[in-house]
């Protein structure tokens, strides 16, 4: 596991720009925090790194939002999924299963339906540290 301290939002969009570096296509990205831990703060670090020029914005009443950069970007918010099997209903495994990078935000609610290999991304805030520390960790998954 890695784990990198932040305390702006700058800082954190720097993390996921660097992660963003990384990436090839067909990964899928797990976001674990809470509500304003900075889940789509990373998101947009991550997509700007991959080239991506729309504003990226938490997709929770659509589930879903599609931005094409260097790679495809798949931006899950299942934060108002109430049952994981609704993920198959917009299409959920041929996203999952393409050369893009899927990133899901409250993965923990449908942790049941994940792949067998996944990037488990997790932002936790601590209020002693400051208003804008956060800790930053991956970790790769495989069940």
């Amino acid at each position: 596991m890695k784990i990198f301290e932040t305390n702006s939002y700058e800082e954190t969009q720097k993390i996921a720009a660097d992660f963003a570096d990384t990436l090839k296509g067909g990964e899928v990205i797990a976001m674990y925090g809470d509500l304003g831990a900075g889940k789509t703060a990373f998101t947009q670090g991550l997509a700007k790194a991959l080239g991506i020029k729309q504003h990226v914005t938490s997709p929770t009443f659509t589930i879903v939002n599609e931005y094409e950069g260097r790679l495809m970007l798949y931006h899950f918010d299942v934060y108002r999924i109430a049952d994981p099997e609704e993920m198959y209903e917009i299409g959920y495994d041929e996203y999952i299963e393409s050369d893009g990078v899927c990133i899901i935000e409250w993965a923990e609610l449908i942790e049941d339906i994940l792949p067998d290999e996944y990037i488990k991304v997790t932002i936790l805030k601590n209020d002693e540290k400051g208003d804008n520390y956060r800790t930053v960790s991956f970790e790769n998954i495989r069940k």
